[in-house]
């Protein structure tokens, strides 16, 4: 499909489960869009970056799992930053309903609540 869609997926690594239900919930309904992730458990090199940059710029869009994880995670603020770099459309989605720590790297971000409605309509103008 000529108009599928990218969307990065950042997250902190103790947020992979909810990472998971993501993909997984895109997998469940008929989506015109791939989720990417560049989820690793060792330290943050510069070749990752490189990597991570180039897949962010590859993206039409970057979504954040934010949870308290995310205030510890060097590597997703990293990636959030990145985006915001790289002047890409960023959502922030609260990762668990009663977690509402709140980054200062999404400080003038929008943020939702976790609803296939609130993904779908941001991928959708993406």
């Amino acid at each position: 499909m000529a108009d599928r869609k990218v969307v990065f997926i950042a997250f902190a690594i103790e947020d992979k489960t909810q990472r998971d239900f993501l993909v997984g919930q895109s997998w469940n309904s008929k989506t015109p869009f791939e989720f990417i992730d560049m989820s690793v458990k060792e330290p943050y090199d510069r070749e990752w970056k490189d990597r991570v940059r180039t897949r962010i710029r590859r993206s039409h869009g970057v979504i954040a799992l934010i949870s308290k994880s995310t205030t510890n995670s060097s590597g997703e603020k990293w990636e959030i930053n990145c985006a915001i770099e790289e002047g890409k459309p960023l959502l922030g989605v609260w990762a668990y309903k009663l977690d509402r720590t709140f980054p200062v790297e999404m400080r003038g971000q929008r943020m939702v609540e976790w609803s296939w409605n609130a993904i779908e309509s941001f991928i959708a103008k993406l």
